[in-house]
């Protein structure tokens, strides 16, 4: 990533901290964008100086469309743009009760955030033959009953980051997908009592660090290369089978 231009989103903390930390210790220009300005200050702090922080609702395409302008007239160039910013519904909560508001809110971030972010770094990428990243999860390619909605909006990723890799290959644009088991970080507080930090053992599932490094892997992969998907389960993942 040594002289590289980097952005990624849901930077404040978990899989998209970790990112931003392993992307400047390679070298990268990073710039980080998440609702969680004190978030990004603290990361920032771990990160060289040229370090951008911008903070960001990914929901809000015009925010978008300022936080790809901000990098773009800050550092000239962009490599690579990691899609991590996510969020997830309670678990095991009848449909019938699931409130229309937190649906939407998931979607909104998870579906939405992810559109108005690539439409907004696609042209940079292009310009660059870079590297586009979604971070997915394991929700994605299994059914989940217990947060339906979350593993619909991961479903739909995948599907989404396959069909731009159709469009925007032949530009030269890798487009990667990776999808983590449960990782203990404080993802879900926003609706849960308990957030994946609390309810998961980190001595058993996968760590923020872990993710990064596979995400580091995947975006480093030279032309004509692209890891076009790339799965990352704790080893023991297929025994709830």
């Amino acid at each position: 990533m040594n002289g590289r231009g980097a952005l990624v989103t849901g930077a404040s903390s978990g899989i998209g901290a970790a990112t931003a930390r392993r992307f400047g210790a390679d070298g990268a220009a990073v710039v980080l964008a998440a609702r969680n300005e004190s978030g990004l200050a603290d990361v920032a702090a771990d990160l060289p100086d040229e370090t951008l922080v911008v903070p960001t609702d990914v929901t809000d395409p015009d925010a978008v469309t300022a936080l790809t302008e901000a990098r773009i007239d800050r550092f000239g160039r962009l490599d690579t743009v990691v899609v991590n910013a996510g969020t997830g519904e309670r678990r095991n909560v009848p449909l019938a009760d699931l409130p229309v508001a937190e649906f939407e809110a998931v979607t909104r971030t998870n579906v939405h955030g992810v559109f108005h972010t690539v439409q907004a770094t696609l042209p940079a990428l292009r310009d660059s033959a870079g590297t586009l990243a979604f971070v997915g999860s394991y929700k994605g390619k299994h059914p989940s009953t217990s947060t339906p909605v979350y593993a619909a909006s991961k479903w739909w990723l995948r599907g989404f980051t396959a069909s731009v890799a159709g469009r925007v290959g032949p530009d030269g644009v890798a487009v990667t997908v990776v999808n983590p088991s449960g990782v203990p970080t404080a993802f879900g507080s926003e609706f849960r009592e308990r957030s994946n930090e609390a309810c998961l053992d980190p001595g058993r599932e996968l760590s923020p660090e872990a993710v990064a490094d596979a995400i580091a892997f995947a975006t480093r992969q030279e032309r004509p290369g692209a890891v076009a998907e790339l799965d990352l389960y704790r080893r023991d993942i297929y025994a709830r089978f």
